[in-house]
């Protein structure tokens, strides 16, 4: 059975590699394993369970306060806004838009959405300055995993769950990490740039930057409200902030359409919609993981698989990044092998010497890391299309960043 399990899984990993759909192969796999187990139901009774999963408040909630920052423009301000300030210290253009990027992501989690918002205004302005088109869209994709610092990104909701804290103590575990990897990435990339000779010179006729765009500074602020309202409440600075992440999501909106005063009927639209997209592709991995993750455990395999890592605790560590990175990698979507590995692995955590957070956090930045490299990541391609180039040559340019960023991060989260 063992043998068969390892079988099924090389076989999901090779329908992922060839870019099937996730969610199909994860419940297809699951199902396969369940059955040849003789308990079909298992499978399908985890669907079942993940259908109502408590991470639907945190996840839905956050995704459809950042289509409803969409539809109001905020999102536009806030980037133009962060362009503005970048416009001014030249010499750092390139960090600047990687930390730029990363704030943006922060406040909207999606990595395809911040790489379609904040690619179109920061790879033009780059171009613009003479940096190179690949190297443009590097500097943005190397700063598509801000959403590590969103309490509504489902992976944070996730491992709070296991580990029955909340996502704001989730996040403040693994927040420095993740600014290590961060000013790793950035110093590294620029480095790479400069050595290259890639930061000017490679004027592209035609782009300018757009100053006519007239920024509302009220507006800038709207997509960091929640953010704010959540950090503040949950360091006691302002104690009667301390709140679920929903409640934050939905005060973000609220005060967003008083600011705007746009059309109330298609505000709650957008935002409901946003919830819908966030349950389908969202939820949607989480549960076809629960399935895959049902399919292993009726197979003896994660059994066996706890059983070796007990044994030999020092690759714990490794395969906690590096297994999500790797699968990241290849893929470009790092959310199915976080998921499975964070619901198989990650509540046993206490038998390797570790806390679950840690774990946790570990297999989250390994997988995100993973895909921010994928040269078919959905980001990427977007910034290549954006800058004219191909994703390959953007992929290249954070190869070493990244693998920098995750040797960083995961030494940190280590300690």
């Amino acid at each position: 059975m063992i043998y068969i399990g390892i079988a099924c899984v090389l076989l999901a990993i090779a329908l992922l590699v060839k870019r099937f759909e996730a969610r199909m192969v994860l419940i297809g796999v699951g199902i396969l394993m369940c059955s040849i187990a003789g308990a079909p139901m298992k499978a399908l009774d985890a669907f079942a369970k993940a259908m109502t999963n408590g991470m639907i408040t945190s996840a839905c909630s956050s995704m459809g306060f950042a289509m409803a920052m969409r539809y109001t423009g905020c999102d536009k301000h806030l980037i133009n806004l962060l362009a503005k300030v970048l416009l001014k210290v030249q010499w750092a253009l390139i960090p600047g838009v990687i930390f730029g990027t990363y704030a943006v992501n922060i406040a909207l989690p999606s990595a395809a959405g911040a790489s379609a918002a904040a690619g179109a205004i920061f790879i033009p302005i780059l171009m613009g300055a003479g940096v190179h088109p690949a190297m443009a869209a590097a500097a943005v994709k190397a700063g598509t995993y801000g959403s590590m610092l969103n309490p509504g990104l489902a992976h944070n909701a996730m491992v709070a769950k296991i580990a029955n804290v909340s996502p704001m103590d989730v996040i403040g575990y693994h927040y420095m990490a993740n600014v290590v990897s961060l000013v790793l990435a950035a110093v590294a990339l620029t480095a790479i740039a400069f050595y290259c000779k890639e930061h000017k010179g490679h004027l592209v006729e035609g782009l300018e930057v757009d100053n006519s765009f007239k920024i509302n500074f009220l507006y800038a602020l709207m997509p960091v409200v929640p953010i704010a309202i959540l950090l503040l409440g949950a360091t006691k600075i302002v104690p009667a902030f301390k709140m679920g992440v929903a409640q934050a999501m939905v005060i973000g909106t609220i005060l967003a359409l008083i600011v705007t005063r746009t059309n109330p009927g298609e505000m709650s639209k957008s935002f409901f919609d946003g919830m819908g997209k966030s349950y389908a592709d969202i939820m949607g991995i989480i549960m076809a993981a629960g399935v895959f993750v049902a399919g292993m455990n009726a197979l003896g395999l994660v059994k066996a698989f706890i059983s070796v890592m007990t044994n030999n605790p020092a690759i714990v560590k490794l395969m906690a990044g590096v297994g999500p990175f790797l699968l990241g990698f290849v893929t470009g979507s790092g959310d199915a092998a976080t998921f499975a590995f964070n619901e198989a692995v990650t509540p046993h955590a206490l038998q390797f010497g570790m806390t679950q957070v840690q774990l946790g956090s570990m297999a989250t930045l390994g997988g995100t890391l993973g895909r921010t490299i994928s040269p078919i990541a959905g980001a990427t391609i977007i910034v290549a299309g954006i800058a004219g180039c191909s994703p390959v040559e953007v992929a290249k340019r954070n190869f070493i960043p990244i693998i920098l960023a995750l040797i960083g991060g995961m030494i940190v989260l280590a300690m």
